[in-house]
């Protein structure tokens, strides 16, 4: 079955840096775009960035262009978000998703992992 696990959250103070992975199974990452999106406390989910299939082309929130750099290894199943500049805005639970056709349509999506920026 299909499972992705994030990773790499924490707690950082604003200016610093994180690198969220994800970790694919029970199924061809390579035929996939992925996205993350996000869910700060008492609002709803925004798309943060998102990847075709290859690596070729990648996507970003106005929020977080500049800062954020997604990635991918389809060779190690692990989709990646490098994030630098991190203000206490991009506090929330980060979660990996599995797109179908466009980066605003999804089917799974993992546990997510914690972002914390303190000010």
């Amino acid at each position: 079955q299909v499972q992705l696990v994030e990773s790499g959250g924490g707690l950082v103070q604003a200016g610093g840096s994180l690198r969220l992975s994800c970790a694919a199974s029970g199924f061809t990452l390579s035929s996939y775009a992925m996205s993350w999106v996000r869910q700060a406390p008492g609002k709803g989910l925004e798309w943060v960035s998102g990847i075709y299939s290859d690596g070729s082309v990648t996507y970003y929130a106005d929020s977080v262009k500049g800062r954020f750099t997604i990635s991918r290894d389809n060779a190690k199943n692990t989709l990646y978000l490098q994030m630098n500049s991190l203000k206490p805005e991009d506090t929330a639970l980060y979660y990996c998703v599995k797109n179908l056709g466009h980066f605003s349509v999804y089917d799974y999506w993992g546990q997510g992992t914690q972002v914390t920026v303190s000010s």
